[in-house]
């Protein structure tokens, strides 16, 4: 959906010319206060086309005919025959050959979103989107095709990870876990049926069969989630953790599963779920760090918008809760609680620190959207913050991964002049099937993961974990907490650069 009813472009013209005419004062200080600056140091739209590019480099299963990545071949065909079921497809969440289905849950969810809210805006890039949505849900469809029971991982992941080859060439344990009445997993089926529910939304108007399918599956899963409680790291801790654990518990993806069931069915009784149950499943916790593990924040946001936009008065809360968390972001409230690099970058972790940044971005643009669709402002103790010091905030985000920062280096690769040339990327980093069409086992190509050689493969629009808390990136292939990618990482940034590129008059 469009977020002004004529162009900016448009009407900034019609008040150039409106001034120019009748020399009204007003009239000319309403288009200095007003006018966007149409001139952006940076080429938004074609971050956007390459962040959503980015996908097809993660893609398993059999590739379409229109892969664009083209260094990539099929993989993983026989994902799930350990289990007698289909597993073929979804995405490698990161560096890895591993299928994990929690962070590919939040993936989709946080894709969709971006659509949800800006996919009006995105011109030529919607259809691209959309498939990378697609690619996600028919894998999701696939797992959940049992009921009360979710295949949430496909790979041995320490196994794949003594393993330095190609995901066409993978040879370790493709074994495939699951949850299910007996292990349950509260956080990863909620998040699945999250994704499930905001992927209907985004289909509704292009595929309505699709998206009744996926809404109708959303809801089962949802309902496996709330009725079997408990976190899916307890049952299958030696497969999940330390990579995915779920360190937050479940109660937060249960909140956000309703919140989305809500917006994609319209039917009270999700609505009626968080009012019984939003207190106890922490809607008014204080964290602050939204990720594929914590969803709180994002929930508080979604919720929001249901009582500033729909007039939803019982969830009047969420709009607190969402104020509280833009006032931890900002320097200088008595909330603040955010840590900032010397060069202006958001820092939460050292460990892929870039998914926050990016998160964080999306979060500011979109609660923007709603704050300046009910004419609402934040108050943080007496210091307001308008909707456009949002999205001030989140451009300076974005700007510093796109090359404004104190290595002048984008931290997406293939963007700009300079960015990261060893990822930390199996696929990126072992010369293509074309160049190198001999299988590389295990353990050889490790040769070739501690060199200094650049990556052959580009991983197009890739945006890796980022620099430390003193601004520095070294740039080698080892350090995964600085130099994988993954795909949580771009998925919110997607919605963030169309905004971005939107306003500058770039779409």
């Amino acid at each position: 959906m469009a977020l002004y009813p004529v162009s900016a472009s448009s009407s900034s013209t019609l008040l150039i010319l409106l001034c120019f005419f009748t020399s009204s004062l007003l009239l000319c200080n309403a288009f200095q206060h007003h006018h966007h600056p149409r001139v952006a140091r940076h080429n938004y739209r074609d971050a956007l086309t390459k962040s959503i590019l980015f996908f097809e480099g993660q893609r398993s299963g059999r590739l379409p005919s229109n892969q664009r990545m083209t260094w990539r071949r099929d993989s993983g065909l026989s994902d799930g025959a350990a289990m007698h079921v289909d597993l073929v497809g979804g995405y490698y969440d990161a560096g890895d050959n591993v299928k994990f289905g929690f962070p590919m849950a939040f993936t989709t969810t946080m894709l969709s979103w971006s659509v949800i809210e800006f996919g009006g805006l995105m011109k030529g890039e919607l259809q691209h989107a959309k498939e990378a949505i697609r690619w996600a849900t028919d894998y999701l469809l696939k797992a959940t095709v049992h009921p009360d029971t979710i295949y949430v991982q496909v790979g041995e992941a320490n196994q794949d990870h003594a393993c330095w080859e190609r995901p066409e060439d993978m040879d370790t344990p493709r074994s495939v876990f699951k949850i299910d009445r007996n292990t349950p997993g509260s956080d990863v089926a909620a998040e699945t049926a999250a994704a499930l529910a905001a992927a209907s939304v985004v289909f509704r108007r292009s595929d309505p069969t699709y998206s009744k399918l996926l809404v109708r599956r959303a809801i089962r899963v949802f309902q496996f989630a709330d009725r079997y409680r408990g976190a899916y790291s307890n049952g299958l801790r030696k497969y999940v953790c330390p990579f995915y654990c779920s360190y937050s518990g479940y109660q937060d993806e249960l909140l956000w599963g309703a919140a989305w069931l809500h917006k994609a069915t319209r039917n009270p009784t999700f609505l009626s779920y968080i009012q019984v149950n939003g207190q106890t499943l922490g809607a008014d916790d204080s964290d602050n760090t939204f990720g594929w593990d914590n969803k709180h924040v994002g929930a508080r946001i979604l919720l929001s918008k249901a009582f500033l936009l729909q007039r939803v008065q019982s969830l009047h809360d969420y709009k607190g809760h969402a104020d509280n968390f833009i006032c931890s972001l900002i320097p200088g409230t008595p909330f603040s609680q955010a840590q900032y690099t010397p060069g202006g970058l958001l820092f939460k972790m050292s460990d892929s620190n870039m998914q926050y940044v990016t998160s964080t971005s999306f979060l500011l643009v979109t609660y923007a959207k709603y704050l300046t669709s009910a004419h609402k402002v934040v108050n943080c103790g007496g210091t307001i913050i308008t909707p456009k010091r949002l999205r001030v905030i989140a451009k300076k985000q974005v700007d510093y991964l796109l090359g404004d920062n104190p290595l002048k280096m984008s931290y997406m690769v293939g963007y700009g002049p300079r960015y990261p040339q060893r990822i930390h990327h199996r696929g990126s980093s072992l010369p293509s099937i074309a160049k190198h069409p001999a299988k590389i086992q295990c353990s050889a190509g490790f040769n070739i993961m501690h060199s200094q050689s650049p990556n052959p493969n580009i991983l197009v629009g890739a945006v890796v974990g980022g620099p430390d808390q003193h601004d520095r990136f070294p740039d080698q292939r080892s350090d995964f907490e600085q130099s994988e990618p993954s795909t949580y990482t771009n998925a919110p940034l997607v919605g963030a650069l169309t905004y971005l590129a939107h306003s500058f008059g770039q779409l």
